[in-house]
């Protein structure tokens, strides 16, 4: 089995914005794309009914993580598993946003690795959310200054938060349908 991403300062800085950001907006159906440990989901929890959060992963040991967590979790490579008619209110991602390195082990690359350039894993993400979301949902995605922002820019973002940590800086952006 492959490993977990394990929560570090992106997903806590994820974490502690959500619980801010859901005092001030209160989605009923939530999806949490690329749950890893589940630290967004539980974070969510705390809000509303466990029976409104999707989680969704790649990763079978996250599936299977979250399972145990008791959230509905499906594994799936983005929304290629989640059913078409399925909408949601919020969608969040931590995506893998590193530029690739060739020198990286298979298992690192497939939770830290956006592409080969960082931006790829977003850019798929936010073409597919879009036809996840209610009218009024929103998607809010964790990336990196060191992830390109030409594309990304085309979907319209909203800088939402950051905090600068070692050689980069996290960036969390909103994007309405």
């Amino acid at each position: 089995m492959t490993e977990i991403y394990e929560p570090s300062d992106d997903s806590y800085f994820f974490a502690e914005f959500l619980k801010r950001y859901l005092k001030k907006s209160k989605p009923q159906t939530y999806l949490d794309m690329g749950c890893g440990s589940g630290i967004l989901a539980k974070t969510v929890s705390n809000f509303f009914k466990k029976e409104n959060i999707l989680c969704v992963d790649i990763n079978t040991s996250a599936v299977l993580a979250n399972k145990l967590l008791g959230f509905k979790t499906i594994k799936s490579n983005l929304f290629s598993k989640v059913q078409k008619k399925k909408k949601f209110d919020l969608i969040t991602f931590n995506a893998p946003y590193l530029p690739e390195e060739k020198i990286e082990p298979y298992s690192s690359k497939l939770i830290t690795t956006g592409g080969k350039r960082g931006d790829e894993i977003s850019l798929k993400f936010l073409k597919q959310a879009k036809e996840h979301l209610n009218e009024n949902g929103k998607t809010l995605l964790l990336i990196s200054s060191l992830t390109p922002m030409e594309k990304i820019n085309k979907f319209k973002p909203k800088l939402v938060a950051k905090k600068k940590i070692f050689f980069e800086e996290l960036r969390i952006y909103e994007f309405k349908k």
